[in-house]
């Protein structure tokens, strides 16, 4: 038998080798490979498999197996034993877990851990061998770490000791010792394996191939799923108890129909005929307000194929809801106490404001260049250009009577400094988008009371003196401004509200500025009810040249809106609302077209669908012709809500199996190249473009 430090050399070595391996396969992964080189990784994985399964012949795989049907059921669990595991001294129990490290004291004294299936607690076990066929002291020297087990044994009342907790222990996460009981071991019941070839340490990096080992090896992972579990724990309870929404379920296997984002299509055996996967239950919802169901709510998955980045996914998960007989109004009147009771019982946090503050879509663009503005990094936006200079003006972009937009940011109160910050930022990779800006690159310029009217001199006496003052600008103040087009705003940004957060974001990297802190609620309200459409965003395919800025079922906000859209649709407001923190989009609603009339009229005349288009919304007018009652909802992303409660800056963090930046499950190796004999079955013929 080895002594100790030969066991952990040994382990060293082969822990050593193997995170070479893998180090080098992680930083393929990272370095955007296809799924071609995810293949090959999982050719290496097979081949290792089968080098350590070749030498075993079948009758002792099966033999093998058989051993692992029959175990003993827990009579015990770690909680109970951490709640009062005194009075269960002396009692026979069975506990099932992981095996942890092992201290060998002498031939015949072993110490080793069994931690719980969540893995947070740990139990110290004692082997003691009265002779030399004692079967469970040889497992307990036999099995390695991470081994499934179930154990039979004594608790026994363990003294306090002022040895610290394994290295092990705490690269399980800081599991919590059992430091009143301990567990006498008499029977040990191996349940699986676990390879000489994986390596489980504290600083081990596992590939996305390897997500399972990732979140067995990583307690903040495990902790953010059963944080997400609690959460809609929560807003299921809260929603029913309070509010009297009913949860009900919604197909996924839809139609397609053009809500303005594409869509994912699954083909069925027969000719031509295809099902699309649902972009949200928006449809459904609505019908079921037509159906006498007065408050509806689903935690539902969506689906939609667009451009990936850390806030999405192709799959995503939202908290889906709608009032029959209700206003905009109504809707934010209950997410507002759902959202204060969420942020109460899961993160004890009961300061957030009566009400959150309401601002329109026109004052969040002007005011901080965004429709989802981070409040807590101030910085608000001014209009300037009726202050400059006319040559300046001209100087600054090639844009023809121009917006030109003015903001400070308090870098440093040292000038010096403030310039070396603005130097490295511009040099930055960060900077290249505002550097090839065709509508003109910033104007920067740093406040400082040594040189000519502050710094500002191309500004020119009267505009530098009236910015100042405006601005309140004190020593090593960054101002910047940045011309834009003098039109009404669309989209959900600006140039210099981009450069707003790019700025920010590369202080905090620097610290020159803390980290914001907190949680900023906000509506943003009076949405534009149609958009300019383009090529990058389909829209819903009508041919007007217009698109519903969020999807065609919004109605207008007033009466005066609605009249709108007989003169100039593009002066429509929606009564559309968005719910925003920290920057972040938590979600969207809107009162609907509950008119079937109106929402024909919107889809033909206002957004141009062609007559066959229609027809795919035949089903939802003939439901709002049944005499639909008025009616609004909302939905909120429910893993950006995870993220963002947790402070995780991606949503792939809170999600147990997440697609990767190119759309792929790198574990199970997913999208999967069709074979010839499914494009026959489905009546489908790959064309390569």
């Amino acid at each position: 038998m080895l002594c100790m430090r030969c066991y952990w050399n040994a382990t060293a070595r082969r822990a050593s080798r193997c995170n070479a391996l893998w180090q080098t396969r992680t930083l393929i992964s990272h370095s955007g490979r296809d799924t071609s080189s995810s293949l090959s990784s999982r050719k290496w994985i097979s081949t290792h498999v089968e080098k350590k399964t070749k030498t075993t012949t079948q009758p002792e795989i099966v033999n093998r197996f058989k051993k692992f049907l029959d175990f003993p059921s827990a009579t015990c669990n770690f909680e109970q034993l951490t709640n009062d595991g005194p009075r269960w001294v002396d009692s026979r129990i069975v506990l099932h877990g992981y095996l942890g490290s092992r201290r060998v004291a002498n031939k015949k004294l072993t110490f080793a851990e069994l931690r719980n299936p969540a893995l947070d607690r740990v139990i110290q076990m004692v082997s003691v061998s009265t002779n030399e066929s004692n079967s469970a002291h040889q497992l307990i020297h036999d099995l390695g770490p991470h081994t499934p087990v179930a154990i039979e044994g004594t608790i026994k009342a363990r003294r306090a000791t002022k040895q610290k907790p394994s290295d092990d222990v705490k690269a399980s996460g800081n599991a919590q010792l059992l430091d009143d009981v301990e567990l006498h071991i008499e029977r040990v019941v191996c349940l699986n394996t676990f390879p000489d070839d994986l390596i489980m340490q504290n600083d081990t990096v596992f590939p996305p191939e390897q997500r399972h080992l990732q979140i067995r090896n990583d307690k903040t992972l495990r902790e953010a799923l059963l944080f997400r579990s609690k959460v809609a724990r929560v807003l299921r309870n809260h929603l029913y108890e309070k509010h009297q929404f009913q949860e009900i379920e919604t197909p996924l296997l839809f139609k397609s129909t053009p809500e303005g984002a594409r869509e994912f299509l699954v083909p069925t055996r027969n000719p031509g005929m295809a099902y699309a996967l649902p972009q949200s239950p928006q449809q459904y919802k609505q019908i079921l307000m037509g159906s006498g169901i007065p408050r509806y709510m689903q935690i539902a998955k969506c689906f939609r194929d667009e451009d990936l980045r850390a806030d999405r996914q192709p799959e995503f998960t939202q908290v889906d809801l709608e009032m029959a007989f209700a206003t905009g109004e109504d809707v934010m009147n209950v997410v507002e106490p759902t959202i204060k009771a969420l942020w109460s019982s899961t993160l004890n946090i009961h300061d957030l404001p009566q009400s959150f503050p309401r601002l329109s879509y026109e004052e969040v663009m002007s005011r901080y260049g965004s429709d989802k503005p981070d409040m807590r990094l101030g910085s608000e936006i001014r209009r300037i250009d009726y202050m400059l200079p006319l040559d300046l003006i001209t100087k600054i972009g090639p844009l023809l009577d121009p917006i030109v937009e003015v903001m400070k940011i308090p870098i440093s109160e040292d000038a010096q400094e403030t310039r070396q910050f603005v130097d490295n930022f511009m040099k930055s990779p960060e900077a290249q988008p505002f550097n090839d800006n065709p509508q003109g690159q910033p104007g920067i310029f740093i406040f400082d009371p040594r040189k000519p009217l502050s710094g500002l001199q191309v500004f020119g006496f009267e505009a530098a003196e009236q910015a100042e003052d405006m601005l309140d600008l004190k020593e090593g103040d960054l101002v910047v401004i940045q011309a834009r087009k003098n039109a009404p705003f669309s989209g959900g940004s600006t140039p210099i509200g981009n450069l707003r957060l790019a700025l920010h974001k590369a202080a905090v990297a620097q610290k020159y500025l803390p980290p914001p802190k907190g949680f900023e609620f906000l509506w943003v309200t009076d949405f534009p009810m149609f958009s300019p459409s383009n090529d990058a965003e389909p829209g819903q395919g009508g041919a007007a040249g217009i698109a519903a800025t969020h999807h065609p079922f919004t109605a207008p906000k007033t009466a005066e809106d609605v009249d709108w859209l007989l003169t100039d649709p593009s002066k429509a407001k929606a009564d559309h609302y968005d719910l925003v923190v920290n920057g972040v989009e938590l979600g969207g609603g809107s009162r609907r077209i509950h008119s079937a009339e109106m929402q024909s009229y919107i889809m033909r005349d206002i957004l141009g669908m062609s007559e066959e288009r229609l027809k795919d919304f035949d089903h939802l007018l003939e439901v709002l012709r049944a005499g639909c009652p008025p009616h609004a909802g909302m939905a909120l992303g429910f893993d950006r809500l995870i993220a963002v409660m947790l402070g995780k800056e991606s949503v792939r963090d809170v999600i147990a199996f997440p697609k990767s930046g190119k759309g792929e499950d790198l574990l199970v190796v997913s999208p999967t190249k069709m074979t010839k004999e499914q494009l026959k079955t489905y009546h489908l013929q790959l064309q390569v473009v």
